[in-house]
C-alpha cells in the first residue's frame, strides 16, 4: 500500500534558471548568518552562532526538492544546521518577508533550527535535536496512515528527512531504521547529506557501502548519488575507469584535502601512486586548470541532474534513502575545511561570493523579478507547494467521572485498561479517538482486555493465526480499524510515535488521543524523544508502569527512583501518580482532556502493580462530596485523614499511601493525631505555589484544600521516588519537615524489606514525625 499522489516527471526544462536560484539560496543562506554575526549590534557578546557550511552542502539538493519534486501534501524534516536555506527559500516562494530574515537567533526571530510552533511559517518538523528530527517523518507516516484508515483525512504524500550523514551514528536512527512496521512505508524518504564531515573533524569511516548494506537490509530502497556530469564525463574518456577506482579507494581526509589544494597540486597528487596512476595523470593532464577544480569537488549532491535522475527513481512501495554526496560548505571560501563546522565568512569572503552569485552586498535580500526565468520557476513553485487551509476539528468532550467505585483490592495500572474499556462504553465518540501504542509490552501492563476489545491497528486486514487457539488469552487481530499499535521494544520509536498522533489535530484537522506505555524505569530513556515531540506540539499521554522500588522482586535495575522529579519538570507536561483505582480513572480522564487541541497539553502517569484495598480510599458517597474530591485529585492533593487537632502532617504519593495511613494509625496511639493527605500530582502543587509569587497561571485553591493554615503542623512526605520530588511543600505553611524517600538503588527482595531498606515502612514514617513533634 502506498500512499503517495501520483508525481509527473521533472522535466528539468530550465535548469540555468534552476542553477540561478540554487545560488541565491546559498547566498541568502549565508548571508542570513552573517547578518546575524557580525552585523547585527551584540551587546552581551555572546556567540550567536550559525552554521554556513553546513547549509551549503544542503542547498542543491533542497533547491532541487522544493523547486521541481515536492508536492502540497509532502511534509520535510529539515537537517538543523540547514535552517538558513529553509528560509531562504520560504523568502524566494513568497512565504517569508525579507525583514525576518535579519532575525535569525534573536529573542523572537528566526529559530536556531526549524520550528514548527515558534517559526513564522511553521516548519513541517521541528528539529534541533540530532536524530530525532530524523525520525519523526516516520512516524509522521505512521500517523497519517492511522488517521485515513480511521477516520479517511490525511491526504497522501511522501515524508521527507533531509538527514547530516554525521546524525546518522544516533542509536534513535537505527531503532526506527529497523522497526518492522517500517519497512511498509513506502511514503517515507530520506536524502542523506554525506559531507564525511562532523562537527570536529574529516568523519574516518564513514562508508557509503556499509550504509548502504545498512539500509538495504532493513528493507529500503537504496539510491546514491556519488558523482555529477563532470566526473562521469572524464570516466568515460581513456584512463577514466582508473580515475574513478583512485577517487572511490580514497580516505576521506585524503579526498577533503585535495579540495584545498592548488591545480598543480591536484595534477601531483590525483594520480596517487597505484596500478593505475599513469593512466589518471595522462587524463587529467588534459584537463584545463578550472575543469579540475571543478571537476574534483563535482559530486552528485550538487549536481541537478544527478539528483533529478535519483528522485525519479524512488519506489513508493517501500521506504527509500538518497546518499547523496556533497562537500560541507560547498561554494563557500571554507569548503571542505575539517573546522569549517562553524566558521564564518570574512566581510571580504562573503563580498567574494556576491560576486561570484551576481548579489549586491548592499541590497543583500533582493528577490527575482517576477517576469524573469528564475521568478517564473518559484512563482509556479509557490503555487504548487501551496496548502489549503485544515479547519480544526475540537475533540469530543471527555467525561470527568465515569460512575464507578472500585472495590476490593485493585492496582492502579489494573484501573488503566479498566478506565478505557469504561470510556469506551459510556463516550464512544472519545473513545473512538484513543489509540494506545506499545513497545512490545501490551500483556504486561494490563492493556490486554483493551486490545482484546479495539484490536490492532494495521493498514490492512491480516490473518491471525491463533484465532481458533482456545489457550490463546490475548487476540492479536490487526486490521484497519484497530486502536493499537504495536512497535519494536525501542523506547525512542515509542514517544517518536505517540508524538506524532498526537499532532494529528494540527496537521489534518483530527484530534487523536494517543496514550503510550511503557515500563517507568525507562521513561528517562524515551524522555529526551518525548521532550522534543512536546516542543513541536504533539500531545500525548505516556504511562509509565510499574514503577520504583516497590516493584520488589525485579532489583534495582528495574526500580525507577527520578522518574517523579522528572514529571513535575518536563515543560508542556502535567504529572500523576494517582494511590487507588478511582484516583487513576480520574486522574486519566483529566489527562485526555487536555489534548488534542491548541493550548492543550501531555501528561505522563505513574502507576504501580502494587494491590491496594480500594475501602482505604473512603470514597464519599454523596454525589456532591465526591464531586468535591474528584475535583481535588485531579488538582494534585485531597485529605485523605483529619484529625481533630493534628500534631503531624502526612502527605503521600501513590504506592507508599497504606504505610502512610498505617504510620497515622500508629501516631494516633501515641497521642500524636495525624493529618494524612494524599498527594495525585506534585506537579500541579508545585505550580500552585509558583503562582502564589506570581510565576505560574495555576490555580492555588488546592494548596488551601489540602493543607489549611489553621491545620499546618510540622510535616512528613513520602513517595516511592527521589524525596526531593515533594521537598517544596514544607514552605507552603513554613513548617519543619522531613523527605522520605528513595535516594540509592535498589535490590531485590519482598515488599517489607525493600521498604524498610529505604525508609518507606511504617516504622519509619512514624520515626520521622515523632523526631518533628516530640
Amino acid at each position: 500500500m502506498t500512499l503517495t499522489a501520483p508525481r509527473p516527471p521533472a522535466t528539468g526544462s530550465d535548469d540555468a534558471a534552476l542553477r540561478e536560484v540554487e545560488q541565491r539560496v546559498l547566498w541568502l543562506a549565508t548571508a542570513v548568518v552573517h547578518h546575524a554575526n557580525r552585523v547585527r549590534p551584540n551587546p552581551s557578546g555572546l556567540k550567536v552562532g550559525g552554521h554556513q557550511a553546513s547549509s551549503a552542502s544542503m542547498v542543491t539538493i533542497m533547491t532541487a526538492l522544493w523547486l521541481e519534486h515536492l508536492r502540497a501534501d509532502d511534509r520535510v524534516s529539515v537537517k538543523p544546521h540547514a535552517s538558513p536555506v529553509l528560509h531562504a527559500l520560504e523568502f524566494l516562494l513568497g512565504q517569508l518577508d525579507a525583514s525576518w530574515l535579519t532575525t535569525l537567533r534573536r529573542f523572537g526571530g528566526l529559530q536556531s533550527y526549524p520550528s514548527r510552533l515558534k517559526d513564522p511559517v511553521p516548519a513541517d518538523y521541528s528539529t534541533g535535536s540530532v536524530g530525532i528530527g530524523a525520525t519523526a517523518p516516520i512516524w509522521g507516516a505512521l500517523a497519517r496512515r492511522y488517521v485515513n484508515t480511521r477516520f479517511g483525512a490525511g491526504g497522501t504524500g511522501r515524508q521527507w528527512s533531509l538527514v547530516g550523514d554525521a546524525e546518522l551514528d544516533e542509536g534513535a536512527i537505527w531503532e526506527a531504521v529497523l522497526d518492522p512496521m517500517v519497512a511498509e512505508l513506502g511514503e517515507v524518504v530520506w536524502v542523506v547529506d554525506l559531507n564525511r564531515q562532523s562537527l570536529d573533524r574529516v568523519v574516518p569511516t564513514m562508508g557509503a557501502t556499509r550504509l548502504q548494506g545498512m539500509f538495504a537490509a532493513a528493507g529500503w530502497q537504496v539510491l546514491t548519488v556519488k558523482y555529477g556530469r563532470l566526473l562521469e564525463e572524464l570516466f568515460t574518456r581513456p584512463g577514466g575507469p582508473a580515475l574513478r577506482d583512485r577517487i572511490d579507494g580514497m580516505s576521506n581526509a585524503e579526498y577533503q584535502r585535495m579540495l584545498r589544494r592548488a591545480p598543480a597540486e591536484i595534477r601531483r597528487t590525483l594520480p596517487g601512486e597505484g596500478p593505475g596512476a599513469d593512466d589518471v595523470a595522462a587524463l587529467v593532464a588534459g584537463v584545463p586548470d578550472d575543469g579540475l577544480v571543478a571537476a574534483v569537488r563535482n559530486l552528485g549532491g550538487h549536481d541537478l541532474a544527478a539528483l533529478r535522475q535519483a528522485f525519479t527513481r524512488i519506489d513508493d512501495t517501500r521506504p527509500t534513502v538518497v546518499i547523496a554526496y556533497t562537500l560541507k560548505g560547498y561554494g563557500l571560501a571554507t569548503e571542505g575545511h575539517p573546522q569549517n563546522h562553524s566558521a564564518l565568512l570574512t566581510e571580504a569572503q562573503l563580498h567574494e561570493l556576491a560576486a561570484h552569485v551576481g548579489v549586491d552586498p548592499a541590497d543583500p535580500w533582493a528577490g527575482f523579478p517576477a517576469d524573469s526565468a528564475p521568478g517564473r520557476l518559484l512563482a509556479a513553485a509557490a503555487g504548487r507547494l501551496r496548502r489549503a487551509d485544515v479547519p480544526l476539528q475540537a475533540p469530543p468532550p471527555v467525561p470527568a467521572d465515569l460512575g464507578r467505585t472500585p472495590s476490593g483490592t485493585a492496582t492502579t495500572q489494573a484501573a488503566l485498561g479498566r478506565t478505557l474499556l469504561d470510556l469506551n462504553r459510556a463516550a464512544p465518540e472519545v473513545g473512538r479517538r484513543v489509540v494506545t501504542v506499545s513497545p512490545d509490552v501490551s500483556s504486561s501492563t494490563n492493556l490486554g482486555g483493551w486490545v482484546n476489545k479495539v484490536g490492532v491497528w494495521s493498514h490492512e486486514d491480516r490473518r491471525d493465526w491463533f484465532a481458533d487457539d482456545a489457550e490463546t488469552i490475548l487476540h492479536w487481530r490487526e486490521r484497519p480499524s484497530g486502536q493499537h499499535v504495536e512497535l519494536g521494544i525501542a523506547e525512542t520509536n515509542l514517544v517518536g510515535a505517540i508524538g506524532e498522533l498526537g499532532a494529528t489535530w494540527s496537521r489534518w484537522g483530527r484530534p487523536l488521543l494517543p496514550i503510550g506505555v511503557l515500563y517507568d524505569p525507562f521513561v528517562e530513556r524515551a524522555l529526551e524523544p518525548w521532550s522534543f515531540t512536546i516542543y513541536a506540539g504533539g500531545q500525548s499521554l505516556l504511562v509509565g508502569t510499574p514503577s520504583g522500588v516497590t516493584l520488589a522482586p525485579e532489583g534495582g535495575a528495574h526500580q525507577s527512583i527520578t522518574t517523579p522529579s522528572v514529571g513535575l519538570e518536563q515543560p508542556g507536561c502535567l504529572s500523576y501518580e494517582p494511590a487507588f483505582a478511582l484516583d487513576t480513572e480520574w486522574c486519566l480522564l483529566a489527562a485526555l482532556g487536555q489534548m488534542g487541541r491548541p493550548g492543550g497539553s501531555s501528561s505522563y502517569v505513574r502507576l504501580s502493580t502494587r494491590p491496594v484495598d480500594q475501602a482505604l480510599a473512603a470514597v464519599p458517597a454523596d454525589p456532591a462530596a465526591r464531586e468535591r474530591r474528584r475535583r481535588q485529585v485531579v488538582a494534585g492533593a485531597y485529605p485523605l485523614r483529619r484529625a481533630a487537632r493534628p500534631a503531624v502532617t502526612l502527605a503521600a504519593v501513590g504506592a507508599v499511601v497504606p504505610e502512610v495511613l498505617a504510620a497515622a494509625e500508629r501516631l494516633d496511639g501515641l497521642g500524636f493525631p495525624a493529618d494524612v493527605v494524599c498527594v495525585t500530582s506534585p506537579d500541579l502543587l508545585f505550580r500552585g505555589v509558583q503562582a502564589r509569587r506570581g510565576l505560574d497561571e495555576a490555580p492555588g485553591w488546592v494548596l488551601d484544600a489540602a493543607f489549611p493554615a489553621e491545620r499546618a503542623a510540622p510535616l512528613v512526605t513520602v513517595l516511592d521516588g527521589h524525596p526531593h520530588t515533594l521537598a517544596f511543600l514544607a514552605g507552603v505553611r513554613g513548617v519543619p519537615a522531613t523527605h522520605l524517600g528513595v535516594t540509592r538503588f535498589g535490590q531485590s527482595g519482598d515488599l517489607d524489606s525493600v521498604y524498610r531498606s529505604h525508609g518507606l515502612d511504617v516504622d519509619s514514617v512514624v520515626g520521622a514525625a515523632l523526631d518533628l513533634v516530640d
